[in-house]
């Protein structure tokens, strides 16, 4: 689905929503939140505003398809009495904002004052943090209304959502029930593929905003992170559920690139990203970032890949020396080392009492998850872990600094993931898949194969929709940027958007 130019002015308009916008024609709200015509986060907005449906209205649209595709397993609880309520505040005219009664959903390791934050893990099913996680707030603020908390992988320690937990269960796709989602943000981004709301928050430490994105035809940004301080985009620190403070960001993901540069502009009180012309434009292809792909996800890519050029993109093919040699040193031993002093250092700040990190590791449902944590405990790369963020982290860095400069690019171009949404494992919750009918190989360290680099060296990621598959399966295609490049990024997305539309709505 292409994306016509009335629509288009009202998607890269300001963050004020210019008054007056035509909208489309909405009929019902659940009906429209269903198919292709379905509204986007600004539309919804507007059209609230404008009296042309009420927050209540609209949110209770979203929950009864919540309910009517619980199967999906999206959410690990449903806020439907406080999302009426707050929805009845803005119809009253008693909250206001740039998101005044547009319904979102927001990851379960994210922490919301008024329900638990679980992190999809039992030891902490009924944790209350004590208030909510800063990004989260600034939605609250703006008038925005959380529908539930989305399911996801187990404290976030995978990429398949497949968590095996009692009260959560697998997220599955909704262009494929029997496959995955993606992760770890999987129950927000098949809350948003299957059009329950527009848009909501995940989080990324290797690719778990991007990779959700790619396998279910929705978008999802990685913030700039860089050494952190001024550089980190977003700053929730101790108030979502960790893996890595030096990694960990709180990510927007939406059905399009406008919607979540539309959340990304209120977090960060900056105007929103408007499109930019593709021509001339420089996009690194490193064939690194391009090799061993499953065959239909290279041939929508590839597509993709030729509709830019069509549009005057100028295409870079430089290839970025020992990028996946150099992440190695840096991947493991940061994520599997700072868990042992940020979990505790969460607990603390969230006002969570008696749990423990040995609580929380005894505790775990996944086999995936347990065994990573076993690492964590024994803490199995603890005397990797100073030379990998002081030296190894710092030429990682150094090799994407190299690349954008000596190829003066504004950006790099990758399939997110090597290939479409694996099949659901409820053995191990990430076990092995297969390319082309190769060999099989592990899952997880196969589908952040593309994320994980940039995430190590803190630089902004986008993935957006690339195509389909024959099979029906959605492909994502990403974009880096430097640091600090992210609004950059976003008009350049919204650019490509324009030339490769979003996902037509999974068959449900």
């Amino acid at each position: 689905m292409t994306t016509s130019p009335s629509r288009r002015d009202i998607l890269t308009s300001s963050i004020a929503l210019a008054a007056g916008a035509a909208l489309p024609s909405l009929g019902s709200v659940s009906s429209a939140m269903a198919d292709s015509s379905s509204p986007t986060a600004a539309e919804i907005v507007a059209a609230i505003r404008d009296k042309k449906m009420t927050a209540v209205s609209a949110v209770r649209a979203a929950l009864e398809r919540a309910e009517q595709l619980k199967d999906l397993n999206a959410f690990i609880i449903l806020n439907k009495d406080g999302a009426l309520a707050a929805a009845g505040r803005v119809d009253a005219g008693e909250k206001t904002g740039a998101l005044a009664g547009l319904p979102i959903v927001v990851k379960d390791n994210i922490n919301t004052a008024d329900m638990p934050t679980s992190g999809g893990t039992p030891a902490l099913q009924n944790a209350r943090p004590a208030k909510n996680a800063p990004s989260l707030q600034k939605l609250l603020d703006a008038g925005a209304i959380v529908i539930g908390k989305t399911n996801m992988h187990e404290l976030a320690f995978g990429i398949t959502s497949t968590n095996l937990s009692s009260f959560a269960g697998p997220v599955k796709n909704p262009y494929d029930k029997t496959r995955i989602p993606g992760g770890s943000s999987g129950g927000t981004s098949a809350a948003i593929a299957a059009r329950i709301v527009a848009c909501g928050l995940g989080s990324d430490t290797g690719g778990s905003t991007r990779v959700p994105a790619a396998l279910t035809g929705t978008v999802g940004l990685r913030p700039s992170v860089g050494n952190g301080g001024a550089q980190r985009r977003y700053n929730d620190a101790n108030m979502v559920v960790p893996i890595s403070h030096t990694r960990d960001t709180v990510g927007p993901m939406g059905r399009t690139v406008v919607d979540v540069a539309l959340l990304d502009s209120v977090i960060t009180g900056t105007p929103m990203a408007n499109a930019e012309p593709l021509r001339a434009k420089r996009l690194g292809i490193p064939a690194v970032l391009w090799s061993g792909l499953d065959r239909d996800v290279e041939a929508v890519a590839k597509a993709a890949r030729g509709k830019l050029a069509d549009a005057g993109v100028v295409l870079v093919d430089a290839d970025i020396a020992g990028l996946f040699e150099q992440n190695g040193k840096v991947s493991f031993p940061v994520a599997l080392h700072e868990p042992i002093d940020d979990i505790p250092a969460y607990l603390k700040a969230s006002g969570i009492e008696g749990i423990t990190l040995a609580d929380i590791a005894g505790k775990i449902a996944s086999p995936d998850v347990k065994g990573a944590f076993g690492a964590i405990t024994a803490d199995a790369f603890g005397a990797a872990y100073q030379d990998a963020i002081t030296v190894q982290r710092s030429a990682l860095q150094k090799i994407y600094e190299a690349y954008f400069h000596d190829n003066n690019l504004d950006g790099i171009l990758f399939p997110t993931t090597v290939a479409p949404a694996p099949v659901i494992d409820l053995e191990k919750g990430s076990g092995e898949m297969s390319i082309n009918g190769d060999k099989p190989v592990p899952t997880f360290d196969t589908m952040i194969r593309n994320t994980d680099p940039g995430s190590n060296a803190g630089i902004p990621g986008l993935s957006l929709y690339a195509g389909m598959t024959p099979g029906g399966l959605p492909v994502g295609l990403e974009i880096d940027g430097p640091v600090g490049g992210d609004a950059k990024l976003l008009a350049l997305g919204l650019s490509i958007e324009g030339i490769l539309g979003s996902a037509p709505p999974p068959k449900m």
